[in-house]
């Protein structure tokens, strides 16, 4: 429901703050007072079509905020978990911001998002219902979600089904059409794959190859400036013949240094660096006669390397810039040659496999049907019940089932729209093309009293539907408002006192002038209040003692209806 809702500079509105309650809650006053801008404040903050107009003169922009409590485990719980949206406290709170620039800001909880995802939760919260409007009763392509509402567990199962097996159809029949129409460029890909399979399995590719062997090419193709290197190093290193080496003559100088090493810390430096040099040098001569054993030329061994890392390189040119990419490419391929092969294999039975499954939907889809059709004919006796109570019982309602052409869709085979007639001789006619607004207005409350309580939607707002009745079908619509009441919050502008009587929240909405600027003001009526409010709305400009005793017994009739 809604709890609280807040305007600033919004049309002729500078600040507004309201708090709601539960129940059923009426606006009234004057004919320009503001009450018709809350409720387009409250649309706009569930997604309606925002403008600059909007904005109050004067004012950058306009900003509305509301706070809805919601059921833990409805609908727009589901869809707030599905957005990522945290509501822990089943708390929204939907704010929107229209500035002079254009921008136009929505947030859901503290969190932006655009005008698409606000009007898609929204809808699910509040439901706007004015007399020219064509809210979800006035949309044919959302009857049949209304039906299955209706019938709700009788049907809840059917639809599981239908949906999976409908699932189920259209991948294989995708499958299907793929393969027929594709058999030449199937055929190619599954060539293609199994020699890029096979080429890539050939060759054995290693992680890390190409590296080692660029590594040993180098090598070979240096063979003689290596070992010319290394055998000129190591001459000059060690002794040859009479000629001491550099290690012979660095061990000199470190036996030469060792006598004086006690006597100054600097002869020592001197002498541990010297010994330092002379390790290593022995160390770097040891380590140069192992490369030396080790060098040997093997002309084939170069030859071997350099056609490994041309078949490297071309299987790089057509399967990626690595040895891992080639591979990942690899695995990839071979993933989709084994389901093409696995399809190849069992394409003779494919086509009746989807036979097979199109005839388990269709006998799913007929037996939801039936159980529609049924379900229909309870929700037609019904709200011939709820227009009899409203004053039209010579209308007759119908939920026509349409003519599909064969088509199967995702909600089923049916196709529903529903139909009115109004008056006894006329012929039916779609609902969404009623043109009598009292008629309107009376099937709008006889189907929202049925569907208040499966719907879901926290908050129901009904913007003057009562307009062209009076008496005691002003009287029945009342008692139909005040009934949806009980499953969902209700607020309703009205004009007619029985309405107004039947509240059990009277909001009384004045406008003023002050320094040339029209303000709008908002008020709570308690009970003398309401008295005198519904005085002046039986009366006119003038309230009489009559008028004022009316408006008494209005409220007293009201009282004791909602206890029976």
């Amino acid at each position: 429901m809604l709890q609280e809702l807040s305007i600033t500079n919004f049309a002729i509105i500078e600040q507004l703050d309201i708090a709601f309650e539960n129940g059923m809650t009426v606006l009234t006053g004057e004919t320009g007072a503001g009450k018709s801008i809350i409720i387009d404040a409250v649309g706009l903050l569930a997604g309606g079509r925002g403008s600059q107009e909007f904005i109050r003169t004067g004012a950058d922009k306009a900003v509305l905020q509301g706070m809805f409590i919601l059921p833990a485990d409805g609908v727009t719980a589901r869809m707030l978990d599905d957005a990522g949206i945290d509501h822990a406290d089943n708390t929204v709170i939907l704010q929107r911001e229209i500035a002079k620039s254009g921008r136009n800001t929505c947030r859901i909880n503290g969190m932006l998002v655009n005008t698409t995802t606000l009007k898609r939760i929204g809808e699910t919260i509040v439901d706007i219902h004015g007399q020219n409007e064509h809210q979800e009763l006035m949309q044919p392509e959302k009857h049949l979600g209304l039906l299955d509402e209706f019938a709700a567990q009788k049907v809840q199962k059917l639809k599981a089904t239908y949906a999976q097996q409908y699932d189920d159809y259209q991948q294989l029949s995708q499958e299907l059409r793929q393969k027929n129409t594709n058999e030449k460029e199937w055929a190619q890909r599954l060539d293609m794959l199994n020699f890029q399979v096979d080429e890539i399995a050939a060759a054995q590719v290693k992680v890390g190859e190409e590296a080692d062997l660029t590594a040993e090419r180098d090598r070979l193709d240096n063979y003689q400036t290596i070992n010319q290197a290394l055998q000129q190093s190591y001459s000059l290193l060690t002794a040859e013949e009479e000629t001491p080496g550099a290690v012979d003559i660095v061990g000199t100088a470190m036996n030469a240094l060792e006598p004086i090493a006690n006597l100054d810390s600097a002869f020592n430096d001197i002498t541990v660096n010297v010994k330092n040099a002379f390790y290593a040098l022995q160390d770097a001569a040891g380590q140069i006669s192992n490369q030396l054993d080790l060098q040997e030329f093997d002309e084939g061994r170069l030859d071997e390397i350099e056609q490994r890392l041309d078949v490297l390189s071309q299987l790089k040119r057509k399967y990626g810039d690595s040895e891992q990419q080639i591979l990942d490419y690899y695995k990839k391929i071979a993933a989709e040659l084994a389901k093409m092969t696995d399809s190849e294999e069992n394409s003779e039975d494919l086509s009746q496999r989807v036979a097979e499954q199109k005839a388990a939907l269709l006998k799913t889809g007929q037996a939801l049907s039936d159980k529609r059709r049924t379900c229909a004919k309870s929700l037609q006796r019904q709200i011939h019940q709820e227009l009899k109570d409203l004053y039209m019982d010579k209308a007759i309602f119908e939920v026509r089932f349409k003519p599909t052409k064969g088509q199967i869709y995702r909600s089923g085979l049916d196709s529903v729209e529903f139909y009115i007639q109004t008056n006894p001789g006329e012929r039916m006619r779609p609902l969404a093309k009623i043109a009598s607004g009292g008629e309107l207005s009376r099937m709008m409350l006889a189907l929202k009293t049925i569907f208040s309580e499966s719907q879901g939607i926290t908050s129901i707002i009904f913007d003057e539907v009562d307009t062209g009745v009076s008496g005691r079908v002003a009287q029945a619509i009342a008692e139909k408002i005040s009934g949806i009441a009980k499953f969902s919050q209700v607020l309703c502008i009205t004009h007619l006192p029985q309405v107004a009587a039947m509240a059990d929240h009277h909001y009384f909405i004045a406008k003023k002038i002050t320094g040339h600027r029209t303000k709008t003001s908002v008020a709570k009526l308690a009970q003398p209040d309401r008295v005198q409010e519904l005085a002046r709305m039986l009366a006119g400009t003038k309230v009489t003692k009559l008028s004022l005793e009316h408006a008494e017994e209005l409220l007293r009739l009201a009282s004791e209806e909602k206890v029976d």
